[in-house]
């Protein structure tokens, strides 16, 4: 079933999920990402960076299970 979900009026706070190229990212975080070439960031409304997963999937399913609500930013 594919019900809308009203994001703007949920109880818990809105992440946004993104794609991230490797290069962009610090030199301390590149070197723990190995051979990947992207990346998922998971950021608070106002920027703030919560969190980067390898997979897209599994940043959706963390923000979940910390209470938090993924949208998806293109």
């Amino acid at each position: 079933m594919n019900t809308p979900h009203d994001a703007a009026n949920s109880p818990r706070p809105i992440v946004y999920i993104r794609k991230v190229a490797v290069a962009d990212l610090p030199e301390e975080i590149r070197a723990q990402a190995g051979a990947v070439d992207s990346v998922y960031a998971i950021g608070r409304e106002d920027g703030t960076p919560v969190a980067l997963v390898r997979d897209r999937n599994m940043a959706f399913v963390l923000a979940r299970q910390n209470e938090m609500t993924p949208v998806s930013v293109h």
